[in-house]
C-alpha cells in the first residue's frame, strides 16, 4: 500500500486553526496530486447522506452552509498568507470544491449513477472553466473569487445532471 502524498501549507497559515481546517476541508486539500479532485470526492458521502435524509433541498442547504463557511475560512486563509501566495485560489483550499460539488449533486437524488455523472460534470467544468466560470475565476478577487467559480461550475453540472436524468427516464 502506498501512502498518499501530502503538500505542506504555505508559510503564515496556522495548520490547526478552524479556518484552515475548513478551507482545506480537514486537510483533504493537502492531498496530492489533484487536491481539487480529492475535495470533490470528499463531498460525495456528505451529499449522499443529505440526499437520503432530506432530498435535494437538504443537499442544497448543505451547499449553502458550506459556501458560507467557505467564504469565512477562505477569507481568513488568504489573509494569513499575507501576500506570499501567487494566486488568490491557493490549491490547498478545497472547501470551494465541496460546496460546488454539493450543488452539482442537488439534481442527482440518491442515484449512484447520477452521483458519478455529477462528479464528472463538476470536475470537467471546474478544470476546463468555460465562460463565465473562467471570467469569474480571473476577475473576482479574494474569497469570492475562490468560491464563486466553483459555485457556477456546480450549477452548470447540476443542469447537465438534470438533463441526463430526464433523458435517461425518457428512454427507460
Amino acid at each position: 500500500m502506498t501512502a498518499k502524498r501530502r503538500a505542506s501549507l504555505p508559510p503564515g497559515v496556522v495548520p490547526d486553526a478552524p479556518s484552515t481546517l475548513i478551507a482545506t476541508w480537514f486537510r483533504v486539500g493537502l492531498m496530492r496530486p489533484a487536491p481539487g479532485t480529492w475535495g470533490s470526492m470528499a463531498a460525495l458521502p456528505i451529499g449522499y447522506i443529505l440526499a437520503v435524509a432530506g432530498g435535494s433541498l437538504a443537499v442544497l442547504a448543505g451547499a449553502i452552509v458550506i459556501f458560507a463557511l467557505g467564504m469565512w475560512a477562505s477569507r481568513r486563509m488568504i489573509k494569513s498568507l499575507d501576500g506570499t501566495s501567487q494566486t488568490h485560489d491557493q490549491p490547498s483550499i478545497v472547501v470551494d470544491e465541496v460546496a460546488g460539488q454539493l450543488l452539482a449533486l442537488t439534481t442527482a437524488g440518491a442515484s449512484p449513477f447520477l452521483f458519478v455523472l455529477a462528479f464528472v460534470f463538476f470536475r470537467l467544468f471546474d478544470i476546463v472553466k468555460p465562460w463565465p466560470i473562467s471570467f469569474v475565476d480571473r476577475r473576482t478577487p479574494g474569497a469570492w473569487g475562490v468560491m464563486l467559480d466553483d459555485v457556477i461550475a456546480g450549477l452548470f453540472a447540476a443542469v447537465l445532471v438534470l438533463a441526463s436524468a430526464v433523458a435517461i427516464r425518457s428512454y427507460v
